[in-house]
């Protein structure tokens, strides 16, 4: 006999107890977080050093990050991504210690944000970044992903996924210069299904943009089914400490 499913009252009601019981913290900050508060409390959200590129996502240093790589039209982050400050745990929480939900909460406080100022407008599709496949599974979710679901939950675009994959994990990217970076990545993607992106304009996301080297291997093989319009977001954007 199949098990019947709980139901969202019941999860909700087992939320509450939980939350009572191991209090939901500061993804930042470590604070206990208020109702009404989710992964960042209310003063670190308002602490985060935001780029604000939304409010101008055809000319800003983000995209100065791709001229020249592949043809893009709109890019922006929520925040500058600088090295050993607190700002940086909630992307390292969801990434290496099992927080899949900080990254739907980013995507829903990116979304919210730049719909303020019609940054989705002619936008007609989001794609997370692929992850290797033996990296997702060892990590049980592909963070990116996560963030495009958040997204996608305020904004109501639909989601490409699975259309282009990545081949292998590649070496770590974290002490490379950009040629290495772009060295390390060039063949790391493959479309699998262009007719997914034919016609649209696709919204890229991904967790943090360092030299644009992954998002511009990525948007390259993209680019191969031709008509296509490609943006970036991405949660944070590596600024130098």
């Amino acid at each position: 006999m199949t098990p019947k499913p709980m139901s969202t009252q019941r999860i909700s009601f087992l939320s509450r107890i939980l939350n009572t019981l191991v209090p939901p913290r500061c993804a930042i900050c470590g604070r206990r977080l208020t109702v009404g508060e989710k992964v960042i409390c209310g003063r670190c959200n308002l602490r985060l050093p935001r780029t604000y590129y939304e409010k101008n996502p055809y000319d800003n240093p983000m995209c100065k990050l791709f001229w020249g790589r592949f043809h893009v039209e709109k890019c922006s982050a929520l925040f500058f991504y600088y090295p050993h400050t607190k700002s940086t745990n909630v992307i390292k929480q969801m990434k290496y210690y099992n927080h899949p939900e900080y990254g739907f909460q980013l995507g829903v406080l990116i979304a919210t944000q730049f719909m303020t100022v019609g940054f989705f407008d002619g936008i007609t599709a989001v794609m997370p970044l692929p992850l290797a496949r033996n990296r997702e599974r060892k990590r049980g979710y592909n963070q990116s992903r996560e963030i495009a679901r958040g997204i996608c939950s305020i904004v109501g675009l639909p989601m490409i996924d699975k259309a282009v994959s990545r081949s292998k994990y590649l070496d770590t990217q974290t002490h490379k210069s950009r040629q290495e970076r772009a060295e390390n990545v060039e063949h790391a993607f493959s479309l699998v299904n262009p007719d997914a992106f034919r016609g649209q304009h696709v919204l890229i996301i991904d967790d943090v943009a360092t030299t644009g080297a992954t998002i511009t291997a990525c948007a390259r093989e993209i680019e191969k089914a031709g008509d296509v319009k490609i943006s970036v977001v991405t949660a944070g954007l590596a600024g130098q400490s």
